[in-house]
């Protein structure tokens, strides 16, 4: 017990100090003085980007900084099972380098289904084209979700995704999500989350920052993160996330996933 106490001590320590660093230099570096987020890849402050070379080492990097990222993964394409069958259309919103599209394509490879990847990022849907190249009935678009228009579809994902898009867009895109589906479709969504209170917020915070220190993240790298972060990443609360989800139109919502502030709601029209 003292030992466990011990070593959240020294990690709590840890990240006070290289939070203490940053803060001592912050008037001797300017603010686009490139920052190690752990990797390989830099960023600066306030500007985190999905662009550049991130593509190159970001499934590595995701896989560590989200936790039970491929866990999440493997759900969503149990969950499938429920709502795709011959003819059916998914869209993935930020697919990235394509990883889960994959995934669901195997795991649907009975099925003649339509897949569409989108992403903002042209680097991003190269690499998902190099992954996926010998897959059949996969479309990858470097697209602006805010204003793309949906085909009919029978499940659309969003895997941690909508929490980069500006928030006064997200409501727009959420009714048109729910306009988009089939009725009885799926939206399935992965996003961090807020919480609630003060208290909640700090206790699961310090978690996380723990979390990220065992994957081998060092302090700095986290501190780093964080900076890069601000304005970029902007989660809402779950029940932020809720109320957008009931104005499009959404009534059947339910948690499906939960760990500190990452969940996943599957949402029926």
């Amino acid at each position: 017990m003292k030992s466990n106490e011990s070593t959240s001590k020294r990690i709590d320590e840890s990240l006070r100090d290289a939070e203490l660093e940053a803060a001592m230099h912050s008037d001797s570096h300017s603010s686009s003085c490139n920052m190690s987020v752990g990797d390989a890849i830099e960023s600066t402050n306030a500007a985190w980007t999905f662009g550049g070379n991130v593509a190159d080492t970001f499934d590595g990097h995701v896989s560590k900084s989200v936790p039970f990222y491929s866990i999440g993964h493997d759900l969503t394409c149990k969950l499938s099972d429920y709502f795709l069958s011959d003819g059916s259309t998914v869209y993935e919103i930020g697919t990235s380098t394509g990883v889960l599209l994959g995934k669901l394509a195997d795991h649907n490879q009975s099925k003649k289904i339509r897949w569409v990847g989108l992403d903002t990022e042209a680097n991003m849907i190269a690499k998902a084209r190099q992954r996926l190249e010998n897959y059949a009935g996969i479309e990858l678009e470097v697209a602006d979700v805010t204003n793309y228009t949906f085909d009919t579809a029978d499940m659309i994902l969003s895997y941690y995704c909508i929490q980069f898009i500006r928030p006064k867009y997200r409501q727009d895109l959420l009714d048109k999500i729910y306009q988009a589906l089939n009725w009885g479709g799926a939206f399935i969504l992965f996003e961090k989350v807020r919480f609630p209170d003060a208290r909640f917020q700090d206790i699961f915070t310090t978690l996380y920052g723990d979390y990220k220190l065992e994957q081998g993240y060092s302090p700095s790298e986290i501190v780093g993160k964080t900076r890069s972060l601000k304005g970029v990443l902007e989660p809402f609360s779950t029940q932020g996330n809720m109320d957008l989800l009931k104005r499009a139109g959404f009534q059947d919502v339910v948690p499906f996933m939960k760990y500190l502030g990452f969940e996943g709601l599957l949402c029926i029209k």
